[in-house]
């Protein structure tokens, strides 16, 4: 049974959120809720057996945090779903061992540790030890060898108590070996055993990842080097970018949210559950790095060799990023901290400012015939995400689907989509998967009939864990090796262009990946209380101005059947007035910029919408939007909710189905794609939903150095009605005018 068909069956379940601030802010673990147990506690286990008993000395040393008097072992002893994975003695002994070695105490014992700091290294040690082991998941989930993710490097769903996610990474040689974080060994032998609260694995080392920041990481590679990041680490620190990779979280948000003086906007609907807000606003970072193998075989020298001046040399001998400034003969290296230097340019493109996990890196949800439920499911029709990068704002496409057999970079393939080779009249192929060709390599000039496979638009894999390559991690962010050179090409930026791009607002708003707000994979209660609120007193978002009478909640969805692109939304309520700031286009061009919109007659309401570049003065677009009407007239509640959108069901003949796509457009509006079902696994597509259909809302000439913002502004008095946001779309003249082949419907 899947974990959602289970949760469904579990009584008092609670946010996340509130089961972490029971744990903070009570000075007592409550007893009064045990179980009667007939069966072992995770702690009678762990007391049962001797290989566990230096464990259990620490388990009852460790207090659940610096807030509560009670330790992690009555923790352990007290209902919930636990999993613990234990080190052994032996386990503790190579710890101590390590920590004796590298002069951090006298001996290799409990008695080593220095006794002049008042026991804060004996306090934080043990602290390691004991919160690095335990995933408490509330009365959530706990975690057998068949729940850990099914990709190497992917993240459990829940954060350990050292608020650090744990990964796994499987044996080469042997599948059933097990690797936490990819160098701690789970036991062969002893590993999901059962207790009444949880399950507990063997450990045969002590989980203990380093606290290094990724700008600790990319010094130390400098300095010393690396066997696969020397060169990218250089770089890295030539460009300044130390300053901003060393920052983890934001410790003003950490006083607000503990000091509890962010705004209260309220519970969603009046529901039952927590009102909270994200309980960090932390700082992440994922980084695509080429190889040091990549970069020896472009330049032909030892990566230890390699210099910064080198790299950007052969940039410019390749005219890559050609309106970029490379640096001058005797101009300091601090030009290349400057934005417009070529250098600068080249390395930025490889960060996006967001810690996303390898099984997050393309969010797979609903997408057609994908079944998220499903933990052996494949991906299905191609998917990809649309980040904005570092430093000069820029896209970059993450892209996945069962062709690819992979993650990829900037890839471009020829999809079967029902227009021109793929049309009724030719081979009649209409299921958005990849043909096995890819567009030709285009200069200002894009040609729709080039079918040619060409290297670049195979893109870029973003590699798995191998002998030769591995995903590096610091506290606040990812490296993941790539094998080939990635870059803004003129090419890269056409392709873009001359496709539709979807964007999902979870997407452009990043701390939601960072702090596991967005899509997470375990929902923690049933309803609309699956949501977090955001205040107006603080700017918890860099790309989104909230204003006060607002109400901004996030509704992750997960296990619901909406009508939203990956389940999840943002809803918003009251007087309000929010900003957004919008992602580049890739290149100069006319534009539309569409808006998914779920209508309701009876629950949303309407809004004027702005749309510039001057943020504090951006002209009204058009009539206001009104999210009451649907693609049809509905009769609701004794009231008549007109439609001018023109909406009708598809018949299956192209040509009468094109007919009133072609009226919608006139009309500014556009069915729901295709691409995904809001039944994970169904059959019938948003396109088929005549409430969920796209608004036209802007069709402009637009630059892609230039910021557009996006605001919405209620203009009903009623506070209850609410505004919905999924997804934007942006799509070039090229493709929705192209007299060649018509948009398609996906």
């Amino acid at each position: 049974m899947t974990y959602y068909l289970k949760h469904i069956f579990q009584k008092g379940l609670i946010l996340m959120a509130g089961l972490v601030m029971l744990h903070a802010c009570t000075e007592e673990v409550d007893t009064s809720n045990r179980y009667t147990f007939t069966e072992e506690t995770v702690l009678s286990y762990l007391e049962k057996n001797e290989q566990y008993s230096e464990y259990v000395k620490l388990l009852r040393a460790v207090n659940i945090s610096d807030y509560s008097e009670s330790n992690v072992a009555q923790l352990l002893s007290a209902r919930g779903y636990f999993t613990c994975f234990a080190p052994n003695n032996d386990a503790i002994q190579d710890y101590l061992d390590t920590l004796y070695r590298k002069g951090i105490i006298s001996e290799a014992s409990w008695e080593g540790f220095p006794k002049d700091d008042e026991g804060h290294t004996l306090d934080s040690i043990q602290k390691v030890i004991v919160y690095n082991s335990i995933i408490d998941g509330g009365d959530v989930k706990y975690y057998e060898t068949s729940d850990f993710p099914q990709k190497d490097n992917g993240e459990f769903d829940i954060a350990n108590m050292n608020d650090r996610k744990l990964t796994i990474v499987k044996g080469k040689v042997n599948t059933d070996s097990i690797f936490i974080n990819g160098e701690y060994p789970l036991s062969m032998k002893n590993r999901d055993i059962e207790a009444i609260n949880g399950r507990i694995h063997e450990m045969m080392k002590v989980i203990a990842p380093s606290n290094d920041t990724m700008a600790d990481i990319f010094h130390q590679w400098a300095k010393e080097g690396h066997t696969q990041f020397t060169v990218l680490a250089k770089l890295i620190v030539a460009c300044g970018l130390s300053d901003t990779l060393s920052k983890t979280r934001d410790e003003q948000w950490e006083y607000i949210y503990l000091n509890k003086t962010y705004e209260d906007i309220g519970l969603f609907k009046g529901e039952a559950g927590s009102n909270l807000p994200p309980e960090h606003r932390k700082y992440g970072f994922t980084i695509f790095g080429e190889t040091d193998a990549v970069w020896e075989s472009e330049l032909d020298k030892p990566a230890k060799e390699i210099t910064p001046e080198d790299v950007e040399q052969y940039l410019e001998q390749k005219a890559v990023y050609p309106n970029a400034k490379p640096r001058k003969p005797g101009e300091k290296e601090d030009v290349y901290k400057n934005t417009d230097n070529l250098l600068n340019q080249f390395v930025t493109y490889h960060i996006i400012p967001a810690r996303i996990s390898r099984n997050q890196l393309v969010v797979h949800y609903n997408e057609k015939g994908y079944n998220y439920s499903i933990p052996t499911q494949q991906p299905t029709v191609a998917t990809e995400e649309f980040y904005t990068t570092m430093g000069k704002r820029r896209l970059l496409k993450v892209f996945e689907s069962f062709e690819s057999k992979g993650v990829y970079l900037n890839r471009f393939p020829v999809l079967r989509n029902g227009r021109g080779r793929f049309s009724e009249e030719n081979e009649n192929i209409n299921d958005y998967h990849e043909s096995g060709d890819f567009f030709e390599e285009s200069g200002n000039v894009f040609r729709m009939k080039d079918y040619m496979p060409k290297d670049e638009n195979r893109g870029i894999k973003v590699e798995e864990e191998s002998d030769t390559t591995s995903t590096k991690m610091g506290t606040n962010g990812i490296i993941y090796p790539i094998r080939k050179m990635l870059a803004y090409t003129e090419n890269v930026q056409n392709q873009l262009h001359n496709q539709r791009i979807r964007i999902d607002i979870a997407s452009i708003l990043t701390e939601m990946m960072t702090n596991d707000v967005r899509r997470p994979l375990v929902s923690y209660t049933i309803g609309h209380a699956t949501y977090r609120a955001f205040p107006t007193n603080y700017q918890y978002f860099n790309d989104l101005e909230i204003k006060k009478g607002t109400r901004f909640y996030y509704l992750n969805g997960l296990g619901y059947n909406w009508f939203n692109w990956q389940g999840d939304e943002f809803n918003i309520k009251g007087r309000y007035e929010f900003t957004l700031r919008l992602p580049p286009v890739p290149t100069e061009g006319q534009y539309e910029l569409r808006l998914k919109v779920q209508s309701n007659s009876n629950l949303r309401g309407m809004c004027q919408v702005y749309w510039g570049s001057d943020k504090n003065n951006l002209p009204a677009i058009g009539i206001p939007l009104d999210m009451r009407m649907g693609g049809v007239e509905r009769h609701l509640y004794s009231t008549n909710q007109p439609s001018i959108v023109g909406w009708k069901e598809d018949t299956g003949d192209r040509e009468t189905d094109d007919e009133v796509d072609k009226k919608m457009r006139n009309n500014g509006f556009m069915k729901g794609p295709e691409h995904y079902c809001n039944v994970p696994g169904g059959s019938e597509t948003i396109r088929t939903k005549p409430d969920a259909i796209r608004r036209i809302m802007v069709s402009a000439w637009m630059k892609p150095d230039v910021t557009y913002y996006l605001k919405f502004k209620s203009v009903l008095d009623d506070v209850e009605k609410e505004h919905y946001l999924d997804y934007i779309e942006y799509c070039s003249k090229e493709v929705y005018d192209n007299p060649n082949e018509s948009e398609d419907i996906w």
